[in-house]
């Protein structure tokens, strides 16, 4: 959990680098990855072969930004679970299953990896204000501000249980026992919304 914590905010870190991808408008980049995104994913599911030119433009780009590819690549290996199952089903109920599974595959590592770089070259702020300027509804910006920064907030209540837990318990081993794990994830869930409530708080008396 340490390392996650501390791998998210290397991502958040980059943001702040001067590269000429980094000075480049917020909107650019952003109306770039919308457009790059929705043209990989307008794509037909056996279209593996026209998608490989699509493949510069995460290379050209984290060259450009000077952005550590074993870093975005722990990144995408959160969604790749979610890519091998449909590869998997493809595999299974496709005549032409290895065509298919790998186009699934090579369209979650583009769209992910694209994704990836936008919030490693521009700071998150100026995303939720370029989405509001774009006239997307508030309530979506919202959720994705709050989803986003409270990500964090959830690794580190979980990090500082794990400390005490692992305190107290004494025994040597670095892991939860499976006996302890269902209290564990009840308190965690109780200490988020307690967090949460302090945090909405904070933010309300801020003029929120």
């Amino acid at each position: 959990m340490h390392k996650a914590i501390r791998e998210l905010h290397q991502l958040e870190n980059l943001a702040a680098k001067g590269t000429v991808i980094h000075r480049l408008p917020p909107a650019v980049k952003l109306v770039c990855t919308l457009v790059y995104v929705i043209a990989v994913a307008a794509l037909g599911r056996y279209s593996f072969y026209v998608l490989t030119p699509f493949v510069l433009y995460p290379c050209i780009l984290m060259a450009l930004a000077e952005l550590p590819y074993a870093l975005l690549l722990k990144r995408l290996a959160i969604a790749l679970p979610f890519a091998l199952f449909g590869a998997v089903s493809s595999l299974i109920f496709d005549p032409h299953g290895v065509l298919a599974a790998l186009t699934i595959l090579l369209k979650t590592y583009l769209c992910v990896m694209a994704a990836l770089i936008l919030v490693a070259t521009t700071c998150f702020t100026e995303i939720s204000r370029t989405l509001r300027r774009m006239r997307v509804p508030k309530i979506f910006v919202v959720t994705l501000e709050l989803t986003y920064r409270y990500i964090g907030v959830l690794l580190e209540e979980a990090h500082s249980m794990r400390t005490a837990y692992l305190l107290r318990s004494g025994t040597k081993t670095r892991n939860l026992e499976m006996m302890h794990m269902g209290s564990f994830l009840g308190q965690l869930v109780l200490r988020s919304f307690d967090r949460a409530e302090r945090i909405y708080a904070a933010m309300k008396c801020r003029g929120y």
